[in-house]
């Protein structure tokens, strides 16, 4: 008995168990085309190319031991596979859910083709993935500072050492400029490695980012706790005695302290701080009031540690509190009242992302509505 012919078509970029598991229900239809787009005709439609060329993708499609066979598209545009399916005339057309267009249902009725939709189902025990989504996975992370930010300039830590703890957060979406998740060295970083995290030892990384971000000359010196917070995983303690670098980096990746972590801190966006605003003009470089700071960091390092939801908020306002009397004009009046009003007396503790706005970083065990989550990267 001669076999049905199914037909699919795609990028199949990246390609992920969601792919195969697409392939593996599609095969049993029958014997199982693949038409992958050309690298030429996806940078006109998508105006860039994909991650991997043509020749891998097709590669890889044909290991696939669902596939009968995989092809390059003849064609060109949205229906690039058109000459394909004339050619080859399948008995059965299968696209997912998120592929189905009504273009392709009216063609594979014209050429007297069964049009099936499947939903995207994963392997049972697998995560459900898409290209997209794992190309958003691998784009160059971003970094919060959750308590004792400022002790990675010398100038404050000669004075009295202390902690800053770090986080570095997946890119679920592009995050403000100029609000404090060390968007600035992102960019360099960028420069650097391209949009994707970096291969390689992430101290190592770390420290070239810094470089990088600071030649020689440079006035105003970016702070370490920005390279570490993007390129080290988890949550980093840095302890600053008074170097640009950390004497100790206390690193956790630990998952139940990062997905616990990822769950009770939510983002509130305010109005990004202004161009050539000068946090700077006004300082009061105490002895105590920099001991304060890093006994914040301290003591929200620990609390994350323990999961302690109260320990955390505290850390983080203490250091917002502490900034305001170190350095009075990184909390603008308007940035206190809010604070004031709608986060300290609400919820275990709160924190802006940068001085002077940027975002208010709230410590909680339940949803505020309006907030956006983060997913610590480990």
């Amino acid at each position: 008995m001669k076999s049905r012919k199914v037909f699919v078509s795609g990028c199949y970029d990246l390609l992920h168990g969601g792919h195969v598991a697409f392939f593996k229900t599609a095969a049993a239809y029958g014997d199982l085309y693949v038409s992958l787009g050309r690298d030429e005709n996806l940078l006109q439609l998508k105006g860039k190319k994909p991650v991997f060329s043509e020749e891998e993708r097709l590669y890889i499609v044909r290991s696939v031991r669902y596939v009968h066979d995989a092809f390059l598209a003849s064609g060109m545009g949205m229906l690039d596979f058109e000459p394909d399916l004339k050619r080859i005339k399948p008995d059965v057309f299968v696209v997912n859910h998120d592929g189905h267009t009504p273009e392709k249902e009216i063609l594979c009725k014209k050429l007297g083709i069964e049009y099936v939709v499947l939903e995207r189902i994963p392997e049972p025990g697998l995560p459900a993935r898409s290209s997209s989504g794992t190309k958003k996975e691998m784009r160059f992370p971003y970094r919060l500072c959750l308590a004792g930010g400022w002790l990675d300039q010398p100038w404050v830590s000669e004075i009295h050492p202390g902690s800053v703890v770090v986080a570095q957060i997946w890119p679920t979406l592009d995050f403000n400029d100029r609000s404090g998740l060390a968007t600035s060295s992102r960019k360099v970083g960028i420069q650097l490695w391209g949009d994707r995290y970096p291969d390689g030892n992430p101290k190592t990384n770390a420290k070239l980012l810094f470089g990088a971000e600071n030649p020689p000359g440079k006035q105003y010196i970016s702070g370490s706790q920005d390279h570490i917070g993007l390129l080290c995983p988890g949550i980093n303690r840095l302890y600053y005695n008074g170097g640009f670098w950390p004497e100790r980096i206390d690193s956790s990746t630990n998952r139940d302290v990062c997905d616990w972590l990822s769950d009770v801190l939510h983002l509130v966006p305010l109005e990004p701080r202004p161009e050539g605003y000068d946090p700077l003009k006004e300082m009061h470089l105490e002895k105590q009031l920099i001991k304060e700071l890093g006994e914040a960091g301290n003591l929200c390092w620990e609390s994350i540690l323990k999961k302690d939801i109260k320990g955390l908020g505290k850390g983080m306002t203490d250091t917002f509190l502490s900034w305001k009397k170190v350095l009075p004009l990184t909390v603008p009046q308007w940035v206190m009242d809010e604070m004031e009003t709608k986060y300290f007396p609400n919820y275990p503790g709160a924190i802006t992302s940068g001085s002077g706005g940027g975002y208010v970083i709230v410590a909680s065990e339940k949803e505020i509505p309006g907030a956006i989550n983060i997913k610590v990267r480990y």
